[in-house]
């Protein structure tokens, strides 16, 4: 069964935007009651008042930043973020904050005391908020510009790298059912003559011979084709059918045509080579032959 990958959460995401936006407000409430205390600006105000007062401005902040996420997730799809795209990120921020404070400072006018007039809107509140408000929304919109473009970048690699975790799973599986049909034995052998190559199928080649450094191929059709390497790596190579039969040869068993048991016993072959068999390897030619006339 394929482990699966769990996606980047975007409810901790979340959480920990709210938590940022929740210090802020707390730090700003705290801050605002200093200064009104040490200015003596007003003897009306409390903690509790203020934060009121600030959790609303922040809640507009909140609502319009969610136009940022549809936009970080398209950022988030492209190959590379361009210079015209980090432009569009610009405007859109710059546009949520003129309607953030534009937005707080109709909603302070409606629940103040002062008369709500266009003249008030312009002249006094839209000016104090922007002075007040504009930086701070403005890095905080930067902020979650990042957090989320990088959210929905990390969402892609991890379905990404679910994705390449399913097509290993899949090529070995596929591996895995393709290798109990085959063997990894070779079908063929790649002998180099001169600078050509000459392509010789495993099953036409009656015996290999050690010659010195090489060895000589012998095949059914009566060629003969040395090849730089060894009969012991050859015979790691080759199937089951060829038998080390000797220190200086492999033989085909296909193509036994008879044994010779004498004082000094030999394979016949198809082509009526004989092929001398040393006596340590005997009884083994002598059990695969047993075995393969019993079957």
């Amino acid at each position: 069964m394929i482990k699966s990958i769990n996606i980047s959460n975007p409810k901790r995401t979340i959480l920990i935007v709210l938590g940022v936006i929740i210090i802020g407000i707390v730090f700003e409430s705290y801050q605002q009651l200093y200064y009104i205390n040490r200015y003596q600006l007003s003897a009306d105000a409390t903690f509790f008042g203020l934060l009121k007062f600030q959790a609303l401005r922040w809640i507009v902040w909140l609502l319009l930043s969610f136009f940022l996420i549809g936009f970080s997730r398209k950022m988030a799809l492209k190959n590379q973020v361009t210079t015209s795209d980090l432009l569009k990120y610009a405007l859109l921020i710059v546009g949520l904050v003129a309607l953030g404070i534009f937005s707080i400072s109709v909603l302070q006018l409606l629940i103040s005391d002062a008369v709500f007039s266009i003249n008030n809107l312009f002249l006094e509140f839209i000016p104090f908020f922007t002075f007040q408000k504009a930086p701070i929304y403005t890095l905080g919109y930067i902020a979650i510009a990042i957090i989320l473009y990088f959210h929905f970048i990390n969402e892609q690699l991890q379905v990404e790298v679910q994705r390449l975790e399913d097509l290993k799973q899949s090529h070995a599986k596929a591996y895995k059912d393709l290798k109990s049909k085959m063997n990894d034995k070779a079908q063929i052998l790649n002998i180099k003559i001169g600078n050509n190559h000459k392509i010789i199928a495993v099953d036409t080649i009656n015996w290999i011979e050690s010659d010195d450094y090489c060895v000589k191929v012998h095949t059914s059709n009566g060629s003969s084709y040395a090849m730089r390497s060894s009969l012991k790596a050859l015979e790691q190579k080759l199937n089951g059918q060829f038998l080390r039969i000797h220190r200086k040869a492999i033989v085909n068993m296909d193509k036994v045509k008879s044994l010779n048991n004498s004082s000094q016993p030999s394979l016949i072959i198809q082509d009526d080579t004989s092929i001398t068999i040393s006596k340590s390897n005997l009884k083994k030619v002598k059990d695969y032959l047993n075995n393969k006339a019993s079957n």
